[in-house]
């Protein structure tokens, strides 16, 4: 039952998570954290951490790691990274369709110039779910954290920092300083 449930969760993120692994994440801690309870809080944010770590799409990450911990099981960690992606490429087979079919329409057209703002709303979401006591110190006070978020933030936005060296940065900095 609970691999059912679990596939069934994750297939469901896969259908409505617009936007890829970051427009992802508000879903999955909702249906991970608070509906189903199969991590805390602070077990996701660490989820998130490790995801945006490892080689790969934040999102498949996170059911990975999420299908592992809800059942213990490799088993568990395929079935929620393969129902997390088939939604996607069942609606790709058939907006590639539907794309050479409509491409001249203005009613289609208008659908996906409206869903890029659904997109950025649901990346704003996660990251102002990640902004949490385990992440940001209690009451968001921890001085250090919204350091490391500014220089971060600033380094890629900014100066054009590559993220890749901004993580192995803040990394070593952490090490350092925790």
């Amino acid at each position: 039952m609970l691999y059912l449930k679990l596939f069934y969760t994750f297939f469901k993120i896969g259908l409505f998570g617009f936007g890829g692994g970051y427009g992802m994440l508000s879903l999955i801690q909702f249906e991970v954290v608070e509906r189903n309870g199969w991590l805390t809080v602070e077990e996701f944010t660490n989820v998130v951490a490790i995801s945006q770590a490892t080689p790969g799409p934040v999102g498949i990450n996170c059911a990975t790691y999420v299908g592992y911990s809800a059942t213990h099981s490799v088993i568990g960690s395929f079935l929620a990274t393969f129902a997390v992606v088939l939604p996607s490429f069942i609606l790709m087979l058939i907006v590639a369709k539907m794309i050479v079919k409509f491409k001249e329409n203005r009613y289609f057209s208008a659908i996906f110039s409206t869903l890029r703002y659904v997109v950025v709303g649901l990346i704003a979401a996660a990251a102002l779910m990640l902004m949490t006591e385990e992440t940001f110190g209690k009451n968001c006070a921890d001085i250090v954290s919204w350091a490391i978020f500014a220089v971060s933030f600033i380094s890629v936005k900014s100066l054009k920092i590559n993220p890749i060296t901004v993580i192995v940065f803040a990394g070593i900095f952490g090490v350092l300083y925790y």
